[in-house]
């Protein structure tokens, strides 16, 4: 496993309560392929709670990536609703949850907020 999932998923374990998932009650694990090995992650979200475990359980959704793309995406450099449109991950289950893990995701390298470009231009305060 490398070291970007491991500290995704910690993160992910580390910040506990996530305000965008507030109405969210769910589960998702995560297949991560490599080296003829699979990886197990399973994400539990109940009201904005998240947490994260490496059990093998069933789950509302399951999503299938090659553990390298998922580290993209870790990463910020490749978004969960487009690759699961390029079938570069898959899934079963509710595809609600495909939707939502644009949430959990780092944004592109070099993001920023509408409110902070704003404020750079000399925007409202």
């Amino acid at each position: 496993m490398s070291e970007t999932t491991r500290k995704f998923f910690d993160g992910l374990e580390r910040h506990g309560h996530e305000r965008l998932l507030k109405k969210t009650n769910g589960t998702i694990r995560f297949d991560l392929e490599h080296a003829n090995e699979v990886d197990h992650w399973f994400v539990e979200i109940r009201g904005g709670a998240v947490r994260v475990s490496q059990q093998n359980s069933d789950a509302d959704t399951v999503i299938r990536s090659d553990s390298a793309f998922f580290d993209r995406m870790a990463r910020g450099e490749a978004k969960p609703l487009p690759a699961w449109l390029r079938n570069e991950i898959t899934s079963e289950g509710e595809f609600r949850f495909i939707v939502l893990l644009e949430r959990l995701f780092a944004p592109p390298p070099g993001a920023r907020h509408p409110r902070m470009t704003d404020r750079d231009r000399g925007g409202r305060r």
